[in-house]
């Protein structure tokens, strides 16, 4: 799937979303309650099937945390980066995708540990 029709699927999930500044993959800044729709819809949509997470991290910038997704699909071989804005550090909280994807449960343990971020519905 080309970059052009990523934006369009994506964009027709989300109209809010914003375009990222990544250069070397489409990215998509996302509200905070769209982030487990929009990557299980990416997983399960047989156009994309965006089953592998090879990077979930946080970033600490003065706006907020953004948390950093990076999916690909080992079938297409196209990818994409999800991003979201989390402007509470006092008590930042975002929806797991360990649900989604299984790998997703090391990386948000360690963005817990880093940054304090909480996933809801982590599993314990």
């Amino acid at each position: 799937m080309q970059t052009e029709q990523l934006t369009a699927l994506i964009t027709s999930w989300v109209p809010d979303q914003k375009p990222g500044i990544s250069k070397q993959f489409p990215e998509f800044i996302l509200p905070t309650d769209k982030i487990h729709f929009v990557a299980k819809s990416l997983k399960e949509n047989p156009e994309t099937n965006m089953d592998y997470l090879f990077c979930l991290t946080a970033v600490d910038r003065k706006d907020g945390f953004h948390m950093v997704y990076h999916l690909t699909s080992s079938e297409y071989h196209h990818s994409v980066v999800l991003r979201v804005i989390l402007t509470d550090k006092i008590n930042p909280a975002i929806p797991t995708v360990s649900d989604i994807w299984h790998t997703a449960e090391y990386y948000e343990r360690e963005v817990f540990d880093l940054f304090g971020i909480r996933f809801e519905n982590h599993p314990d």
